[in-house]
C-alpha cells in the first residue's frame, strides 16, 4: 500500500540527514547512490540550513530540492538576486503525489519573502517548470568544428594585436579567473555569478566525482598584459588508420571580456598540432565562433537547446532591473497563477532608465507571467509569442512595440549549470 499524500513529510533537512538527503539524489538522477567521504566532505561546504529540503517517507528521503543565493546578469549589466534552484528529484516510487508542487511552492514563497527578483534553474525535462511560473529565458548551442574544412591559415602562431597567450596551471585560474569572470558576467546577460567554491571545484582543488581529468588552460593577455580572456580544454588521443593523429579538443570553459581575447582563443584552440576537431561546449546562439572561420560550414551544430529557466518573483523589480534600446512605454497586463507577482503595469523606457509602475490603464499585451520570463533577458519575440496565442494583443500593433522595447543587439547566455 503507497502512503497517502500528504503522509510524507517535507522539512528543512539537518546537517545529519545530508548523507541520507545525497543517496537520494543520486537515486533521483539515475546515479551511483554511494557517497564517498571525499565528495560528502566537498558537498558539505555548500550545506545551508533551511534551504535544503527533503520529503521523507518514515526515515527514508523519497525528494529532494536544494535553493542558494544567485546573481543573475540583467541586460545593461545589473545584478539581480535570484532564488537558484538545484537538485530537484523525486524518487520513482512516489511519483504523482504532489512532492514537487509542495517544495516548489514552499521555496518560491521564501523566495518572494526574502525579496528575490528571480528564480532560476536549468530545466533536465522541459515540460516540467512552465506550470510554476517559468519560462526558459536563454539558449545554449554546441558546434563540431571540422578544422581541415575551415580554411584556417596554417601559419598562424599567436595574436597578431599585440597581445599573448600562455597555458598556465590550476593555480593560475584560481588567481586571475574570478577577477576576469566579474568583468565578463557585466558583459553579457544571464550570466551568473562563481563562487570560491566554483573555481576550486572546476580546477580539481575539490573533488565530487570520482574520476577527475586535468585540462589545460590557457590565458588571453592583451598588449598591456592584463588578462581578458581563459581557455579551459581537454583533449582526447585518437590515431586514425594511417597512423596520424586526430584528436579532439573539448571546451570546458571559455570567457573573453573583448571580441579580440575570444577570437585569439578560438583561433589558438584551432592551432594546435595533431587537433583536428574542436567540440565548442555550451556558447551562445550568436557566438563569434562559426562566422570566424573562413568556411562558416565547417561548424556544424551538434546540439541547440534551452538552458537558463527564470520565474519572475517581482515584475516591477525586474523590468526595472534592465536597460531598453529604445524609448517608449508599455501597458501589461501579467496572469500569475501562483499570486506570487501579477497584475497591471505600466512600463516607461528611456535611455536614462525604466520605470514599472501599477496602473489602472487598458492593457495592450496580456501575457503570463512565465512568458514574460522569456522576454525579461531580451531573446524572445514578442511577435513570436503572439502568433503562438501565447501573448495576446489588446492593441494593434503592441507586439512590435513591445519587441523595439525588449529584444537585445546580442542574445543573452548562461555558460554555466548549477
Amino acid at each position: 500500500m503507497t502512503s497517502a499524500r500528504f503522509d510524507i513529510d517535507i522539512r528543512p533537512i539537518t546537517q545529519a540527514e545530508h548523507p541520507e538527503w545525497l543517496r537520494a539524489v543520486k537515486t533521483g538522477f539515475l546515479q551511483n547512490p554511494v557517497i564517498s567521504e571525499e565528495e560528502l566532505a566537498a558537498r558539505s561546504e555548500r550545506f545551508e540550513v533551511c534551504r535544503y529540503l527533503g520529503a521523507f517517507d518514515g526515515d527514508r528521503c523519497v525528494a529532494t530540492f536544494r535553493s542558494f543565493d544567485q546573481e543573475v546578469t540583467a541586460v545593461g549589466g545589473g545584478l539581480i538576486s535570484a532564488d537558484a534552484i538545484s537538485s530537484v528529484t523525486v524518487t520513482a516510487t512516489h511519483r504523482r503525489r504532489g512532492l514537487l508542487t509542495r517544495m516548489m511552492n514552499q521555496d518560491l514563497a521564501a523566495a518572494k519573502e526574502r525579496g528575490d527578483t528571480v528564480a532560476t534553474l536549468i530545466a533536465a525535462e522541459y515540460p516540467i517548470y512552465g506550470r510554476y511560473g517559468f519560462g526558459p529565458a536563454t539558449q545554449s548551442v554546441e558546434w563540431t568544428v571540422d578544422i581541415p574544412r575551415a580554411g584556417l591559415d596554417p601559419r598562424w602562431s599567436g595574436p597578431g594585436d599585440g597581445g599573448r597567450i600562455d597555458i598556465v596551471d590550476a593555480e593560475d585560474v584560481r588567481k586571475f579567473g574570478p577577477e576576469l569572470h566579474e568583468r565578463v558576467r557585466r558583459l553579457i546577460p544571464g550570466v551568473i555569478d562563481r563562487d570560491d567554491w566554483w573555481w576550486r571545484l572546476n580546477t580539481g582543488a575539490v573533488r565530487v566525482e570520482p574520476k577527475w581529468k586535468e585540462p589545460f588552460y590557457a590565458l588571453y593577455r592583451g598588449a598591456d598584459g592584463e588578462v581578458e580572456g581563459l581557455v579551459v580544454y581537454e583533449v582526447d588521443d585518437k590515431w586514425g588508420d594511417a597512423k596520424q593523429p586526430q584528436d579532439t579538443a573539448t571546451v570546458r570553459d571559455l570567457i573573453a571580456a573583448t571580441p579580440a581575447a575570444e577570437r585569439a582563443l578560438w583561433s589558438f584552440l584551432c592551432s594546435i598540432d595533431w587537433v583536428t576537431g574542436i567540440k565548442s561546449g555550451s556558447r551562445a546562439p550568436d557566438d563569434l565562433l562559426p562566422l570566424l572561420l573562413p568556411d562558416a560550414r565547417a561548424a556544424r551544430v551538434t546540439s541547440a537547446v534551452d538552458w537558463l529557466w527564470v520565474r519572475i518573483l517581482d515584475v516591477v523589480r525586474a523590468l526595472e532591473s534592465r536597460t531598453y534600446e529604445g524609448t517608449g512605454s508599455l501597458v501589461l497586463e501579467v496572469a500569475d497563477r501562483a499570486g506570487l507577482t501579477g497584475g497591471r503595469f505600466r512600463l516607461e523606457t528611456s535611455a536614462q532608465g525604466a520605470s514599472c509602475t501599477p496602473t489602472t490603464e487598458s492593457a495592450e499585451l496580456t501575457l503570463d507571467v512565465a512568458d514574460l520570463a522569456r522576454l525579461w533577458l531580451g531573446d524572445e519575440s514578442v511577435v513570436r509569442l503572439a502568433a503562438l496565442g501565447r501573448v495576446q494583443e489588446e492593441r494593434a500593433g503592441a507586439a512590435l512595440s513591445a519587441d523595439a522595447l525588449l529584444r537585445t543587439s546580442r542574445r543573452p547566455w548562461c555558460p554555466d549549470m548549477f
